[in-house]
């Protein structure tokens, strides 16, 4: 599995805490999961619409990634998510694939499915546009490695 696309998963301290999971990775494509527990549910017992856009927006910036070069980070711009059913069942799957990648953008759709038994059925399908932000050469906004810090820490000096 790629290693850059793991570690971006890994890095994303708020999927961690909803205990999701890189299942697959390709050119373009990314499957991520998650087990859902009573805390991911809504009132009704239903998965929560926030987990399953986070699992879908996660798996998308994921999948723009992979088309990305090198040292290049994706943010989310705008999406849009249809929740076509109420996800039930034991485990949540988003199979993310990019539709159109350039320089800058990338379109991607996520699909997302819950699984009950045997049966698979489709819960939500969202459409992301990713910015894609090459680095600085001074390390500010855009590099891999800038502070995320809600801009308290002093500028880098070269």
């Amino acid at each position: 599995m790629d290693a850059r696309i793991q570690a971006i998963w890994a890095e994303a301290g708020f999927m961690t805490a909803l205990g999701t999971r890189l299942d697959a990775v390709g050119d373009g494509w990314v499957e991520a999961s998650v087990v859902p527990t009573a805390a991911h549910t809504q009132q009704d017992g239903f998965v929560h619409a926030a987990v399953i856009t986070a699992l879908a927006d996660h798996a998308a910036g994921a999948a723009a990634a992979t088309r990305a070069g090198e040292g290049h980070r994706v943010l989310t711009q705008t999406f849009t998510m249809h929740l076509l059913r109420p996800a039930v069942g034991e485990r949540v799957r988003v199979r993310a694939t990019v539709l159109r990648s350039g320089r800058t953008s990338a379109v991607v759709e996520s699909e997302v499915f819950a699984r009950k038994g045997d049966e698979e059925q489709l819960v939500a399908k969202g459409t992301f546009t990713i910015a894609v932000v090459a680095p600085r050469a001074d390390g500010g906004a855009g590099s891999p490695r800038a502070p995320h810090d809600g801009g308290r820490s002093a500028p880098r000096r070269g």
